[in-house]
C-alpha cells in the first residue's frame, strides 16, 4: 500500500534532495519503522489519512522499543521530510508532523584531543613499516583539513592542489567545498604518495583513490577507525577517540584561537551554521577551564 510513496519519496531524495546513498537508506528505513508500527496497530492508512495523534502514539511506540532520544529525534526528521514530499506531490494537503514535538536530547559535548596529543598520537606511527608512513598522513590530513571519515577515505590524487596548499573535497549531497590544506600535511602526503602508493598496485577502479591498503583497494571507514582506536591505546590517552574527534579537535583548536564562524562552517562543509554552533559551547568550556587554572578568584 505504501510501497509507491516509499518509492517517490526514495527518487525525491536521491535526485531533488541530491543525498548519499546512506542517507537515502537512513530515512528509508524511518518509513518502514512507520508502516511496521501502522501495521501492528492494525491502522495502515495512507500518508494523507495520518494525522498527529498517529504520529505521536508512534513516537510512543519507538520509545517503548528502547530508542534514545537522538534516535527518535532522527526519525521524526525522516518523517518530517517524507511529509515535504507528499506536500509537493499532492499526496496530503496538511502536514501532520507540523506539531509533532522530538523528545529533549541532552547535548553532550564531544571529547576534544589537544595538540600535544595529537603529536603524541602521531608519533607512535611505526614508521618502518609501509603502512606507517601512508598512516601519518592520513592523521596529518585529518587534522590538517577536518575531514570526514567517508571525505577521507574517498580523496582522490586529482582533488589535490597541494602547489597551492588546498584540496577539494566531496562532502555530504555529493558538494564540493576547496579546504585549506598545512604544510605538514603536504609533506607526508607528497612522503607517502611519491615513496610507498608508487609501490602498490590500484585495483580497478581506485586508480585515482589516494589512500589505499596493501591489496590496492580504498580504505574502509572501519580501518580508519581501528587505525586511531590502536595508536590512541598506544599513546594511552583515556578520551573516547574516534576518527569524529580529529575533526571536533581541528574545529575546536580554531575556534579556540578566534577563528571565524563562518570560516570553520565553510570547511567543515556544514550546511547549516547552527551545527558549527556546537564548538562556541565547547569554547565557553575551555575558558571556564581556563579560568579554573589561572584565575585566582577560582583557585
Amino acid at each position: 500500500m505504501w510501497e509507491p510513496y516509499k518509492k517517490g519519496f526514495k527518487a525525491y531524495l536521491q535526485l531533488e534532495k541530491s543525498l548519499s546513498d546512506n542517507s537515502v537508506q537512513a530515512y528509508l528505513r524511518d518509513m518502514e519503522l512507520l508502516t511496521n508500527y501502522l501495521q501492528e496497530s492494525a491502522a495502515l492508512k495512507n500518508p494523507a489519512d495520518i494525522k498527529l495523534k498517529d504520529l505521536q502514539q508512534f513516537i510512543k511506540w519507538i520509545a517503548e522499543l528502547g530508542m534514545t532520544a537522538s534516535s527518535q529525534a532522527r526519525i521524526i526528521s525522516g518523517i518530517r521530510a517524507f511529509y515535504k514530499y507528499c506536500l509537493l506531490e499532492d499526496i496530503s494537503k496538511t502536514d501532520p508532523t507540523a506539531l509533532l514535538e522530538a523528545p529533549k536530547q541532552k547535548r553532550l559535548l564531544p571529547d576534544v584531543l589537544s595538540f600535544d596529543e595529537i603529536e603524541k598520537m602521531i608519533s607512535c606511527i611505526d614508521l618502518s613499516k609501509p603502512e606507517g608512513g601512508r598512516n601519518k598522513a592520513i592523521l596529518e590530513t585529518m587534522y590538517s583539513c577536518g575531514l570526514r571519515v567517508s571525505e577521507l577515505v574517498n580523496l582522490k590524487i586529482s582533488q589535490l592542489y597541494l602547489d597551492v596548499g588546498f584540496i577539494r573535497v566531496l562532502g555530504k549531497g555529493d558538494k564540493e567545498r576547496l579546504v585549506p590544506i598545512g604544510s605538514s600535511a603536504i609533506k607526508y602526503i607528497n612522503f607517502y604518495k611519491n615513496t610507498i602508493r608508487v609501490h602498490v598496485a590500484p585495483t580497478k577502479g581506485n586508480e585515482d583513490i589516494l589512500f589505499l591498503n596493501y591489496r590496492g583497494g580504498k580504505l574502509s571507514r572501519v580501518m580508519i577507525f581501528y587505525i586511531i582506536k590502536d595508536l590512541a591505546g598506544k599513546a594511552e590517552i583515556k578520551k573516547t577517540v574516534s576518527p569524529h574527534t580529529f575533526r571536533h579537535s581541528f574545529a575546536t583548536h580554531l575556534v579556540e584561537g578566534g577563528a571565524d564562524l563562518r570560516a570553520v562552517q565553510e570547511m567543515l562543509g556544514h550546511a547549516s551554521i547552527i551545527t558549527t554552533e556546537i564548538y562556541t559551547h565547547l569554547d565557553r568550556e575551555f575558558l571556564r577551564k581556563t579560568l579554573e587554572n589561572f584565575h585566582p578568584a577560582f583557585k
